[in-house]
């Protein structure tokens, strides 16, 4: 998994450095190599996610064999259960909200006055975005978050390449769905009364880039399905 994960990350980079030295101001977009490495970063983005749902049909089976020849407490039990849905492992049943974020149409111009003509990057979500809305539901009480089809733990990382998302391995593209289980009228709030969503939304307004908020009433997040090992660098001896 580790493997992977990582692969993903080192091939995400290859293409763009790839890219900018082929290019030299031509055309690339037919480049048959490049179509190629695309396609083995979706493949192994699709592997992972069917390495996460495995480990999480194994780890149901190991829960059910423990809760089979379990010896411990109800006090111990009820911990139990608390520790795992802090951790995010577990299902969670809430009223939950949706943010939608989307890149801009590719011949936008500046819809209002004063404003100069877009460049390419004005167009396209970014990571700050995505991380402005998870760091603003998070704030407004948010019991869990939902990024695409995973859920966020506290190891989680939103990161992009260019405007495609890498989250836990698995690589999306816009249209961007962010749902949080919570109180809808504190998330709201939280997500108006943040000064990073206050800028992004200057460019919704002026350039049209995608922004929805929906209720979605109740709803139930799946539990985090991946790995929860911690790994860190280690000084060569």
């Amino acid at each position: 998994m580790r493997m992977l994960t990582a692969g993903v990350f080192a091939l995400a980079g290859l293409l763009f450095v790839t890219s900018f030295q082929t290019a030299k101001g031509t055309n690339i977009r037919t480049d048959a190599s490049l179509l190629k490495l695309s396609d083995l970063i979706q493949e192994h983005s699709r592997n992972n996610g069917e390495l996460d749902e495995s480990n999480a049909a194994l780890r149901a089976q190991v829960e059910s064999l423990a809760e089979a020849d379990d010896g411990s407490t109800s006090a111990e039990d009820e911990k139990l259960t608390g520790l795992e849905k802090n951790a995010g492992t577990q299902k969670l049943k809430g009223k939950a909200i949706t943010v939608t974020l989307n890149d801009a149409p590719p011949n936008a111009t500046a819809k209002l006055p004063g404003y100069p003509a877009p460049q390419p990057d004005y167009l396209v979500i970014h990571q700050q975005d995505l991380q402005a809305v998870v760091n603003a539901l998070w704030k407004g009480g948010a019991d869990g978050i939902k990024v695409m089809d995973q859920r966020l733990i506290s190891t989680s990382a939103v990161r992009c390449v260019g405007n495609t998302l890498i989250l836990q391995g698995r690589v999306y593209s816009p249209p961007y769905k962010i749902q949080a289980v919570g109180d809808p009228e504190k998330l709201q709030k939280a997500l108006a009364d943040s000064p990073a969503i206050q800028n992004y939304m200057v460019y919704v307004n002026v350039y049209g880039l995608g922004w929805k908020v929906t209720e979605d009433g109740t709803v139930t997040l799946p539990g985090y399905s991946g790995t929860v090992d911690l790994h860190y660098a280690k000084p060569v001896e």
